[in-house]
């Protein structure tokens, strides 16, 4: 198994070019993974607020609610 500092040592021997390349890649994966990651939470949110499992709410009253939890 690769460890994190043996694929840190073998990225540093990249040319300096391929070492920007590397780096905007594993951003970009990042970033796709993390927006499916939140598509599928949306999914489920919305899922789960069709089969009544979350109540109507206001926005002033989720606003009061998330303002509480600050003070908290």
């Amino acid at each position: 198994m690769t460890t994190l500092n043996q694929v840190l040592e073998s990225a540093l021997l990249l040319p300096y070019e391929q070492q920007e390349m590397l780096i905007e890649i594993l951003q970009n994966r990042h970033h796709e993974s993390r927006r499916a990651e939140m598509a599928t939470d949306a999914q489920q949110t919305l899922a789960d607020f069709r089969t009544g499992k979350f109540q109507h709410q206001s926005a002033e009253d989720v606003i009061t609610v998330l303002r509480q939890s600050l003070d908290e």
